[in-house]
Order: structure tokens, then C-alpha cells, then sequence
């Protein structure tokens, strides 16, 4: 059966995205510290300066990611999950691309991201590494946490 996916930026809040989220919370919470997880609640991902971003396969919602605004010039990576029934199949790049390119088009000079030092993170900084992140210092809103990493990307 050939693949029928689309990409498109949608509402947070569409009822059919509550298993993405639910699984995204149990592996957010599966090996990290409650005070090193910083996901955002579904709800405040409903926000203009937020851009909320679906992949769908035959309609079924598998992925998700979003590019938040974090001064006139700079986006941050938040809520990027991939079903992991649909994992394998180039999802998450998929995703990093459409979002990297949302950051693009909002004029964005650099993308940069949080995530995890745990051993379940690995695959999601080397697909990081792979698309030109580099790991840099904390950034806005953030301070030094061993149980973070993170990655920024000049958007030229």
C-alpha cells in the first residue's frame, strides 16, 4: 500500500491529536526528571506565535511538531513525537524539515531545541546533528540542567 502523507500546520486542540499527545507526555515522563521536562501543555500550543505542525497518513495523525517564537528573530523546536507504531519510516525528518522550513519562512535567523541526555534521546540529537543543529549553551527561558542538551541551527 503506498504511502499518502501530508504535512500541514493545524490546531493543537483537533480531537484526533489526543493519542499523539498522551504518548508524548508517558515518554516525556518514561526516564526524565519532572523538573527537567519542558513540554508544553496542548492547550497553550494553540497561540499565534506558534506554529503547530501534523503528518498524517491516510488522515491518521502519526506525528507531530511545533516552532515557537522566542524573540523577533530566533524559534524553538517544542513537542516533536512520532507514534512509535510509525517510527522507521522518516517521520521525524519529515517533520524537522516542514518545521525548519515554518522557521524559514517566519524570518527566523536561528532554530534551536531542548532535549534530553537520556539514552531514549539519541536518536532524536543524532537526526538533530544530521540537519546542521549544533549543541550550544542554554537559551532564553532556560538554565544549566545535566539532564538536558541543548542544539541551535543558523538558518542562512
Amino acid at each position: 500500500m503506498a504511502e499518502n502523507l501530508t504535512t500541514t500546520r493545524e490546531s493543537p486542540l483537533a480531537q484526533d491529536l489526543a493519542l499523539l499527545f498522551e504518548r508524548h507526555t508517558i515518554d516525556m515522563h518514561a526516564d526524565t526528571p519532572p523538573e527537567s521536562i519542558h513540554m508544553m501543555p496542548r492547550e497553550t500550543l494553540e497561540h499565534p506565535d506558534i506554529g503547530f505542525y501534523t503528518i498524517r497518513d491516510h488522515g491518521r495523525a502519526v506525528a507531530m511538531g511545533a516552532v515557537k517564537r522566542i524573540a523577533p528573530d530566533h524559534g524553538e523546536v517544542k513537542s516533536m513525537h512520532v507514534l512509535a507504531e510509525d517510527r522507521g519510516r522518516g517521520h521525524s525528518r519529515r517533520m524537522l524539515e516542514a518545521l525548519i522550513g515554518h522557521a524559514r519562512a517566519e524570518g527566523f535567523a536561528r532554530l534551536s531545541l531542548e532535549t534530553g541526555i537520556q539514552p531514549t534521546f539519541i536518536a532524536a540529537r543524532a537526526l538533530y546533528a544530521r540537519a546542521g543543529f549544533r549543541e550550544c549553551p542554554p537559551f532564553e527561558g532556560y538554565g544549566e540542567d545535566p539532564n538536558s542538551v541543548f542544539m541551535t541551527l543558523a538558518l542562512d
